[in-house]
């Protein structure tokens, strides 16, 4: 497979639509993604803070997702073995309340398929956010559904909710996630990165 993130890194498809956002930024797609990899991170597009660091999830729910992942910063940014692959891999930016625009499609059609198709070895797959889990389950209903049947995914798959502050009421409404869920994953990914 041709190794295509040298195109992907200096893709610029969406300037007119980042142009015509609250934030009019430029496009600046952030990869992070080697052959090699095991663990796959499927998020959904990277926030102002990633953006500006041009690091994934180099926020405050970059530090939730890794508690919930068991790895710590240096494991869960060892590209060798972790690879962030997120619906668009640019901030999408704002919108003129302030809100996250949602991933634009045409990032995914452009590059996913190319990205995924560099990764051979992944053995285990976390989804994370509704963006994500449409792409990649069957029947996606909603993120609660998607999360709750972390049973009856294909082997090696996982649903999260998104690691925002935001979430944070779910998480109180859905104490069977960190009680049921986290633990099997962590020991998932323990074995995956260690193996």
């Amino acid at each position: 497979m041709k190794d295509m993130r040298h195109d992907l890194r200096e893709c610029t498809l969406c300037a007119d639509r980042f142009a015509r956002t609250a934030t009019a930024h430029y496009p600046n797609p952030v990869v992070w993604f080697a052959p090699g990899a095991r663990l796959l991170i499927a998020s959904q597009a990277p926030g102002l803070k990633v953006h500006e660091a041009n690091t994934p999830f180099w926020d405050a729910s970059g530090k939730r997702l890794r508690h919930w992942l068991g790895l710590d910063e240096a494991q869960f940014y060892d590209r060798s073995k972790v690879a962030i692959v997120p619906m668009a891999f640019c901030f999408p930016g704002y919108d003129a309340k302030g809100s996250d625009l949602p991933p634009p499609p045409v990032c995914a059609k452009t590059w996913r398929a190319a990205a995924l198709g560099m990764l051979p070895d992944l053995r285990l797959t976390v989804l994370i956010g509704g963006h994500a889990m449409k792409y990649h389950l069957p029947g996606f209903t909603t993120v609660t559904a998607a999360v709750a049947g972390w049973r009856d995914h294909q082997n090696g798959v996982y649903a999260l909710p998104h690691p925002s502050w935001r979430n944070t009421g779910w998480l109180k409404k859905n104490p069977w996630f960190e009680a049921e869920v986290l633990p099997r994953l962590r020991a998932d990914v323990a074995k995956v990165m260690h193996d």
